[in-house]
């Protein structure tokens, strides 16, 4: 069995849904083009019932929507967090989220991997992206205590991606023109389809 990281902490078992998200409602995932999802969002400063209960949707809409990771954004507000349940290259499963996130710099003179990275707000389009193979990310828990994520290979590609949704950035932003013309061709090819499995998805939950 591949472990699993629960806040950064290794647990013995873990259910196949973050606990979270049996308590939290399905919301509707912004997507690219819609302000919010191009301008750095506000710090979290109050901790308390009201994110608690936004963390528990984020995790449902995310399981929805067979996503790796969510950005606070990605359902509307304007706030710098998100939520993640994602495999590493090694297939240890980590399972979290985390407030106020700040990316470690990576290190001078370590390279950038090209790997195939997609993202719920832009429905449908896989890219190759360059992004560094360890990534380290800084912040809050829900409760206001201070955490420190790691991740190596996809984990990695995961908490940059979604600390730039936090920054106001999507990762059409980090393509050429020419690749951001396809990913674009691509959402209009496959959006249909990626949201009627959405939609299963949630009459399979509730069914």
């Amino acid at each position: 069995m591949p472990s699993v990281f629960v806040q950064g902490r290794p647990v013995d078992s873990y259910p196949p849904l973050a606990p979270d998200a049996r308590r939290g409602k399905v919301r509707r995932i912004t997507e690219v083009g819609e302000q919010v999802l191009h301008k750095p969002c506000r710090d979290v400063t109050e901790f308390g019932p009201d994110l608690a209960a936004l963390i528990d949707d984020m995790f449902l809409t995310m399981y929805i929507a067979d996503g790796a990771g969510l950005a606070a954004n990605q359902v509307g507000v304007d706030l710098r967090l998100f939520v993640y349940d994602c495999p590493d290259d090694d297939g240890a499963r980590h399972v979290g989220h985390i407030v106020n996130p700040v990316l470690d710099e990576a290190p001078a003179g370590r390279g950038l991997l090209d790997d195939h990275e997609g993202c719920l707000s832009v429905p449908g389009a896989v890219m190759d992206v360059p992004r560094p193979e360890r990534a380290v990310v800084r912040g809050y828990d829900k409760d206001g205590e201070p955490i420190t994520i790691e991740g190596t290979g996809y984990f990695a590609r995961c908490l940059a991606h979604e600390t730039d949704h936090t920054n106001g950035h999507v990762y059409l932003d980090r393509l050429s023109k020419r690749d951001r013309k396809e990913a674009l061709r691509q959402v209009a090819d496959r959006r249909d389809e990626v949201f009627a499995r959405r939609t299963a998805n949630i009459e399979a939950l509730s069914s």
